[in-house]
């Protein structure tokens, strides 16, 4: 005759196997390690377009508008680039110079607004055809300047925080690299 299986002993059975689960589970959660994902250059291309045109006022004194952005990977120096046409107008002149500028920046990764973002801005070309000297170095310094703010409040990418979970673990984006298609950004399982 086999000895019947009582309550207490139920009990522990089950508190075992739900300790065992939570167990398997868990070491499950610490071997997912780090993912890579493949942002495509047409996806980030989207996600700016909705963000532009931009319109600024620089130094109180000139209205600058921002359009039309077109944004490039350079996988050789891990940079992206980013052109765009403007146009600037003083308040006080019923004229504005219309053009064109690129610059490009190195990518990072910031964890608290779960973004890409540019940084060390550089203007690599800037058109306005004013044909005058004085005009286009005008335009360089509010180049420049608009460079800065437009690196530092418009993200290159935004990632939504549903994206970031895979299995039921939380990832969080943690070094990014520029390939000939687009992005590669590395997930890291948050701990």
């Amino acid at each position: 005759m086999q000895p019947l299986i009582t309550q207490p002993r139920r009990t522990i059975f089950r508190l075992a196997g739900v300790l065992a689960l939570s167990g398997m589970l868990a070491s499950c959660a610490n071997l997912a390690g780090p993912r890579e994902v493949e942002l495509p250059l047409h996806k980030l291309q989207a996600g700016l377009e909705r963000r532009f045109p931009l319109d600024s006022r620089m130094l109180d004194m000139l209205n600058v508008r921002f359009s039309r952005p077109l944004l490039s990977v350079e996988p050789e120096t891990d940079r992206v680039g980013l052109a765009l046409d403007a146009s600037v107008s003083p308040p006080f002149m019923s004229q504005s110079w219309n053009g064109s500028l690129a610059f490009s920046g190195r990518l990072y990764v910031d964890p608290g607004r779960l973004a890409v973002m540019m940084a060390e801005p550089r203007v690599d070309r800037l058109d306005f055809g004013a044909g005058s000297g004085l005009a286009e170095r005008q335009m360089a310094k509010v180049a420049n300047g608009m460079m800065g703010i437009l690196a530092r409040d418009i993200p290159v990418y935004s990632f939504n925080t549903d994206d970031l979970r895979y299995a039921g673990i939380q990832f969080t984006p943690t070094r990014i690299r520029t390939t000939r298609r687009g992005l590669l950004v590395t997930l890291e399982p948050v701990r």
